[in-house]
Parts: C-alpha cells; structure tokens; sequence
C-alpha cells in the first residue's frame, strides 16, 4: 500500500510540474486533427 501511495504522490507531483507541456502538445494534437478534418470537408 505504500508503494502505491509513494507512486501516486510521484506521479501527482509529475503532471502538476508538467501539465502546461501536457496541455501545449493536446493542443497541438487537436489542431492538426482538426485541420485535417477541415481539409477534408472543404476538399
């Protein structure tokens, strides 16, 4: 129980250093989905 707990804090503490890189690559994600469905309806 207590490597879980040690491993969920690091993993906590991980995305809370890094959640605006996480966010900065969904968002490049969804635009080039999105532009690839755009390109498409309008093709």
């Amino acid at each position: 129980m207590t490597a879980i707990q040690a491993g969920y804090r690091s993993m906590s503490l991980l995305v809370t250093i890094n959640w605006d890189r996480l966010l900065y690559i969904c968002t490049i994600v969804f635009a080039l989905f999105f532009g690839g469905w755009l390109g498409s309806v309008l093709h």
